[in-house]
């Protein structure tokens, strides 16, 4: 009896350490790899029967708990790091209170892996947020990808939900997610721009090699984290780098103020351990051609003339050949070639226009579409974007 009762109360501990929030910096959540397991009797199978049977997490409907090398009939479930991870069957979901600073932006990081169906997908929310995150596309030959989202911290404490909304003939077919991470984002730059589409290639617009400029780097910069070292968190033992998905102009931006547009495709964001970087620690991989933009709204004074200027190429990821990034600015355009070996490099490119309103949007798209010699997709890395007004270094030089 006394045993009994003693098992009793662990359980109610466990229960009431999963509901109560956490104090959050950045990096991995509470058991966000799921290392810390249920205990065997709330176990049925890989089922995880008890609410709060996972600590730290709360499970609603049909959750699975999955260690690395099990298989269903011929397909083996990996799992990306550690040893297990964790499935959500139709309707289910997983979630964790987080304590946090209210008003403040957060990027929260995850793995996921497709298993039966080829169209699934997960809505994460904090509420009133809440974003369906495609992951149809596989990126990697291992099947796993790091996805990225990010929201405002409505209160001092939080619910993150991850929920599979799909609906197969087999109850238990769903997406396995693993490895969970948060990171504090700068406050996002404001902008009131409802304008979603994006130009398509004029039929002029040549490669262009940036010429050296009197422009001191890192100075003048109208352009907010041109060098992409802001962004979501990236773990260090997944080489494959963090996607980016598309959202609503509305949302908050793992990539705050750079917005991904496209219907189902994501950009990645790499750093520098794992890839070759042009300059600093991070940059963005344009993944998925024509598909995509990557886009940021800057103001601007019309009539005023500005130079864009970048640096294209290659992540040294194996992706090799043609690669072809076009960059967009007030009316203007610039195609910039670049032949990848995949073994890391890059070009200059850069466009001067002239504003034709108090708002230019800038954009970059990969005009090809590129893959590894594995059959996954890759692209040509964008980064050390910079956008500066020229009149200032005109005025300037008259003066010398």
């Amino acid at each position: 009896m006394a045993g009994s009762v003693r098992r009793a109360a662990v359980f109610l501990a466990v229960c009431l350490a999963a509901r109560a929030a956490a104090a959050i910096q950045d990096g991995l959540l509470p058991n966000g790899n799921f290392e810390q397991a249920p205990p065997k009797s709330q176990l049925n199978g890989t089922r995880v029967m008890g609410r709060y049977a996972i600590p730290h997490w709360e499970i609603s409907g049909f959750v699975e708990y999955i260690g690395s090398g099990q298989k269903q009939g011929d397909m083996l479930l990996p799992v990306p790091e550690g040893a297990y991870a964790v499935r959500l069957g139709n309707e289910a979901s997983i979630q964790q209170r987080i304590a946090l600073t209210r008003g403040a932006h957060y990027s929260i990081t995850f793995s996921a892996a497709r298993t039966c169906a080829q169209t699934e997908q997960l809505n994460v929310t904090v509420a009133p947020e809440s974003d369906i995150l495609p992951i149809q596309t596989v990126y990697t030959s291992s099947g796993w990808d790091s996805y990225s989202w990010a929201f405002e911290a409505t209160g001092s404490v939080v619910s993150f939900i991850v929920h599979n909304p799909g609906v197969s003939e087999d109850a238990a077919c769903g997406p396995l997610i693993d490895l969970f991470a948060i990171r504090a984002l700068p406050p996002p730059k404001s902008s009131n721009s409802k304008d979603r589409s994006y130009p398509h290639p004029p039929p002029s617009g040549r490669a262009n090699e940036a010429p050296k400029t009197d422009r001191i780097p890192g100075t003048d910069n109208l352009l907010k984290n041109g060098d992409f070292e802001e962004g979501p968190y990236i773990f260090r033992n997944t080489p494959w780098g963090v996607l980016v998905p598309p959202m609503d102009e509305d949302d908050y931006s793992p990539l705050s103020p750079w917005m991904v547009l496209s219907s189902t495709k994501s950009v990645k964001y790499v750093d520098a351990p794992h890839h070759v970087v042009p300059r600093g620690a991070r940059a963005v991989e344009l993944v998925s051609g024509v598909e995509t933009a990557l886009v940021q709204d800057v103001a601007t004074v019309p009539g005023r003339p500005y130079r864009l200027e970048f640096s294209a190429g290659d992540a040294g990821d194996g992706c090799a050949g043609a690669m072809t990034v076009q960059a967009y600015a007030g009316r203007g355009s610039v195609r910039v070639p670049y032949q990848s070996q995949g073994k890391g490099g890059h070009t200059r490119g850069a466009l001067e226009f002239t504003a034709a309103a108090n708002q230019t949007r800038v954009v970059f798209v990969s005009m090809a579409y590129n893959m590894k010699g594995d059959g996954t997709l890759c692209g040509p890395v964008v980064d050390d974007v910079s956008l500066v007004c020229t009149r200032k270094h005109a005025a300037r030089r008259l003066l010398l």
